[in-house]
């Protein structure tokens, strides 16, 4: 590996006379990293990413960009009292050489927080990493947060590194198999040649430059991912082909958990890593530090990689190149290099094993397997408030078929043991806080989820696994489509303004399901939604379960569950038998900001609710079950089932 040199900013070489052109120009210094495959450019001492040199091309990042907009940390914060978040892209006030020989470089960026910056800077120590290896195609990056006890308080409503590439370049991008295209311009999506929708990341592509978009919904929601997914993307160039990939090797820095989503790639050609966000979520998933409390966190590392091929007509290979190197990331992760004190390394973490059973006694007389459940380790706290949790680390695994587990690698430190499987409704958590010291291998043997069950299945609509993927996905407007998920099963959810579609499939009365004649994946709509009356004017909606009773138990209480894959600003309004009640058999109370819908998702926070019910409120016969949604400001107010589940009354 060549030397970290310095280099004058705008004749980007050794420093040397200045010619005519630069005498003009402020005096900087930047940081170059070379390992004879690529160069690594970094402002000094802001810590910026300012170039990427590789294959012989002198920059893949976007130099039409101000330096410092093009490879960047940044974050979103706010101060007690305050709503607005404040952006600030983190710049370094101190660089220095962490180490290097021919083997590695790893370099910092520090900027120190200190009560002079009280109300004008996030209350953060912060260093920025970055790593260069010997014979390595790519560069890593990680960022370690400390909030020093006595400190002013905050919140943090996100943290990322963001990279923008070179639009002449890259038009091409991929985040899974059966995931990726080429993309607009950056250009398009600009009055005349595109047209805004309903808010500002989603636009039509009315005249883009690449005539065959033309007509297309583009919105970089569409290309979100679900975090136990979210291991590789990025884009591809094909002339000359190069593919510049983001790979994140572990979950563990991220919040909200496996099915937590997130941003990835999207027009710029921009291309994220992101640790911390409220989307899919809302402010559940923005940490606040209040009392002056301590807190410290390593973000990544990330790795940035770089790889070529020799033949631009097949795209493919760049990607399946991509998917290989992040299965050798993730197969070295921790990654032994990362010198930051607290980044621990593998036999400074531990490691948690067991096996998780299911006892449904209506099910199954012997306990059953708990066949891929997730199951994790986060700070502890209730059942199921690893979905929220924001602050520290998480480690998951999933089930094998007999419902063993094994976790690895987890950062030392007093957590509790969590669990959800698909299939069976709730959340598991052991009792016992499970305390991690270096070298650990802990043993917990048996362990036995008992999911919410009062009596036996009456009926039940959906299947528990915290999505509404399984209900009636409508077909796009033809005039709002994104031709990648045309055909696309698994993500048809994600085509725009699919929300407008229930007003018309139900235009003057609302979805009744009648069970035992209904088929939930035709008949149940995916979302609970507002009716459009006019351009400013909704209507609340009140679907209707009809369902029959042979007899109704006397004195005796059923149990009506409810679990939800999504709330946004939403209400859920239930009664029995009578919809002109003046007060619901039960209400929610307003609740969630997920905002899953408007973002094309297909679940965002989960909700169990288990509701008494009155064998008064039910007769022999017909019954209906009246679910209203009244909250009606806006069309994407609304809510999306997971599963729904009568219970008769035990015994019966």
């Amino acid at each position: 590996m060549e030397k970290l040199r310095s280099l004058c900013a705008c004749c980007m070489g050794p420093p040397r006379p200045a010619s005519p052109a630069c005498a003009t120009a402020g005096v900087t210094v930047k940081v170059e990293i070379k390992n004879g495959i690529f160069d690594l450019t970094l402002s000094n001492p802001d810590g910026i990413v300012t170039g990427v040199r590789y294959n012989g091309v002198d920059n893949l990042m976007e130099i039409l960009n101000k330096e410092d907009n093009r490879g960047y940390w940044d974050l979103v914060w706010n101060p007690p009292g305050q709503k607005t978040g404040i952006f600030d892209v983190i710049k370094g006030t101190e660089f220095r050489i962490v180490y290097q020989d021919e083997n590695q470089a790893e370099v910092s960026f520090t900027r120190n927080w200190d009560p002079s910056l009280e109300g004008k800077a996030v209350p953060l120590n912060i260093d920025k990493r970055f790593i260069v290896l010997r014979g390595s195609s790519g560069f890593y990056t990680y960022g370690i947060y400390e909030h020093k006890e006595g400190w002013p308080d905050f919140g943090l409503g996100e943290t990322r590194v963001a990279f923008k590439l070179r639009k002449d370049m890259f038009h091409y991008m991929a985040l899974a198999d059966d995931r990726q295209r080429i993309m607009p311009m950056p250009d398009d999506r600009l009055p005349p040649r595109g047209q805004p929708l309903a808010y500002p990341e989603a636009v039509l592509l009315v005249d883009p430059i690449n005539p065959e978009l033309r007509g297309e919904v583009d919105d970089k929601y569409q290309y979100s991912c679900e975090d136990q997914y979210n291991n590789v993307h990025g884009w591809m160039s094909f002339d000359p082909p190069i593919g510049f990939w983001q790979i994140t090797p572990s979950d563990e820095f991220r919040t909200g958990g496996p099915l937590k989503q997130n941003l990835t790639s999207h027009v710029g050609p921009t291309m994220l890593a992101m640790f911390l966000s409220a989307h899919y979520a809302g402010d559940d998933l923005s940490p606040k530090f209040t009392n002056g409390e301590y807190w410290k966190k390593v973000h990544g590392p990330v790795f940035m990689y770089l790889n070529s091929s020799w033949d631009a007509s097949d795209p493919t290979m760049l990607w399946e190149d991509a998917k290989v190197q992040m299965m050798i990331e993730k197969g070295n992760w921790p990654y032994c290099f990362a010198l930051s004190e607290d980044f621990q390394k593998t036999e400074q973490r531990g490691c948690v094993s067991g096996r998780l059973l299911v006892r449904d006694r209506y099910i199954d007389d012997q306990d059953l397997y708990a066949s891929g459940a997730y199951v994790g380790l986060a700070l502890p706290g209730e059942a199921g408030s690893w979905q929220r949790e924001c602050k520290g680390y998480q480690f998951w695994c999933r089930a094998d078929v007999d419902g063993s587990f094994y976790i690895r690698n987890i950062v030392t430190g007093n957590y509790n043991l969590y669990a959800w499987v698909p299939g069976f409704l709730g959340d598991y958590k052991l009792d016992a806080t499970v305390t991690i010291a270096s070298g650990d291998d802990i043993y917990l043997g048996d362990l036995v989820y008992e999911p919410p069950r009062d009596g036996p299945t009456m009926w039940e609509i959906g299947v528990p696994d915290r999505s509404a993927a399984e209900f009636y996905v409508p077909d796009p407007n033809p005039n709002y489509v994104n031709r990648l998920y045309v055909n696309h099963p698994a993500d048809r959810f994600r085509q725009y303004g699919l929300w407008e579609r229930y007003a018309e499939l139900y235009p003057d009365s609302d979805l009744v399901y009648t069970v035992g004649q209904s088929d939930y994946s035709t008949d149940w709509f995916y979302a609970q939604v507002n009716r459009k009356i006019d351009d400013n004017t909704y209507q609340p909606t009140t679907w209707q379960i009809k369902f029959d009773l042979d007899s109704v138990s006397p004195s005796s209480t059923y149990k009506f569950r409810v679990a939800l894959a999504s709330s946004a600003l939403a209400e859920l309004q239930i009664s029995f038998n009578d919809q002109d009640r003046a007060v619901p058999h039960f209400a929610t109370g307003l609740i969630g900001r997920d905002n899953a819908i408007a973002r094309h998702g297909i679940h965002g926070l989960y909700w169990l609710f288990n509701i008494d019910v009155a064998s008064a409120w039910l007769v022999q016969g017909v019954n209906t079950i009246y679910l209203k949604q009244p909250r009606s400001q806006s069309p994407f107010q609304g809510l999306m089932y997971d599963y729904l589940r009568l219970e008769g009354p035990c015994g019966c």
